[in-house]
């Protein structure tokens, strides 16, 4: 039997990811600096890895509801308002999901029917434009531009908005870029939405990391509320990335429809960690304020880098990633990816595997120790003066 002739053409279309390729290949090399994967390098808090301990102590090892444990509900509902006094209820509005990945998949799933188009600004996240696909939806690209820092702009999605067009998918701060949208823009984009009645899911994960000014959650603008849904998680911030918990937000409608998917896919995330992020939602903010000056340290030390090595470089204020240009060399994205993995073996990830507006930059994450982010440095100038002087 040919396997291939058998599986979904819609599985067929959709490309590896370009992050987890050169993770892969990295990880098979000796002395290699890997800046590709976007993970803290920090190690879960002891306080949080502790409370799974003791919850595996007294025997927390069974399902829960679908929604998730009501006690972890209630803490980011109180969260969620205290930060952007947005209000949520905790019994109906908040779904516990695995990681942030299987929101923005429930939420097309729950949402599109085949044909339905939704605009996915970029670069962006990996997995955006393949759920949509997944979901029978048709992604469509809105680019964004260095010279407007990466954000949004109503210009473009104008160009891009259709009679078919049902969502605005937006990730801010933004992965690849570190782009951030004030509350000014994104007031500008949710008058967009109302204008062309769209839903807008805005997956917010990297919120607690943004570096100048305050992030602004979409569903606080007038009249967001009720047609966004808020997608976040622990994996960044309180550094839980394989603990896989994520968590949306949205009115009951839209959360039960969600729900529905969830309870027959997934049934429900893993109660250990639903548990640790409770701890963390309690007692972790210390520790994320720690780590995220780190990060603001990192993040200083690479934009001055890149821009002693003479590569054209925004200044990224979110998230834990810089994306310099790399067009000065000649080369393209893959072809200045693949040449530093082997002459110099830095691992970094070409910008197109973001979409196509991220070809001519590379994503390199500072999510790693200043020894290896100084380290990789040298090794980027000494590579790029072989090609520019």
């Amino acid at each position: 039997m040919n396997w291939s002739e058998r599986i979904s053409p819609t599985v067929n279309a959709i490309p590896p990811s370009g992050i987890r390729r050169f993770f892969d290949i990295a990880a098979e090399m000796k002395g290699v600096i890997s800046l590709g994967v976007g993970e803290p390098d920090f190690i879960t808090p002891w306080h949080i890895r502790e409370s799974c301990i003791y919850g595996l102590q007294r025997g927390y090892t069974s399902y829960t509801s679908n929604y998730g444990l009501l006690e972890l509900r209630e803490e980011i509902s109180r969260k969620i308002n205290t930060d952007y006094e947005v209000n949520y209820d905790p019994r109906s509005e908040v779904l516990i999901t695995v990681g942030v990945s299987e929101a923005v998949d429930l939420a097309m799933r729950a949402l599109l029917s085949p044909g339905d188009e939704v605009l996915v600004p970029e670069p962006s996240y990996v997995s955006y434009k393949a759920c949509v696909s997944l979901a029978g939806g048709i992604p469509i690209p809105v680019p964004t531009f260095m010279e407007d820092e990466f954000r949004i702009t109503v210009e473009q999605l104008e160009k891009a908005v259709t009679t078919r067009t049902k969502i605005l998918l937006i990730g801010y701060p933004n992965n690849p870029t570190g782009a951030i949208m004030t509350r000014e823009d994104l007031s500008t984009i949710a008058a967009f939405a109302l204008k062309h009645d769209l839903i807008v899911i805005s997956d917010e994960i990297y919120a607690d990391l943004t570096y100048e000014n305050s992030h602004t959650c979409f569903a606080s603008l007038p009249d967001m509320r009720d047609r966004t849904i808020v997608l976040n998680g622990f994996s960044k911030a309180y550094a839980m990335t394989g603990w896989r918990i994520g968590y949306a937000l949205s009115n009951s409608d839209f959360i039960g429809a969600m729900m529905k998917i969830h309870q027959y896919t997934m049934l429900c995330a893993p109660i250990t960690a639903q548990v640790a992020a409770i701890e963390a939602l309690k007692r972790g903010e210390s520790n994320m304020h720690k780590m995220v000056a780190e990060y603001n340290h990192r993040r200083r030390l690479m934009l001055d880098g890149f821009q002693h090595i003479g590569l054209s470089c925004f200044e990224p204020k979110g998230a834990f990633y810089i994306f310099p240009s790399i067009k000065e060399t000649g080369l393209t994205s893959m072809q200045f990816a693949e040449e530093l993995l082997k002459v110099e073996k830095v691992a970094l990830v070409p910008g197109d595997a973001f979409g196509v507006s991220g070809e001519g930059f590379v994503r390199c994450s500072y999510a790693a120790s200043i020894d290896n982010l100084s380290e990789a440095l040298i090794r980027i100038e000494r590579f790029v003066k072989t090609r520019i002087g």
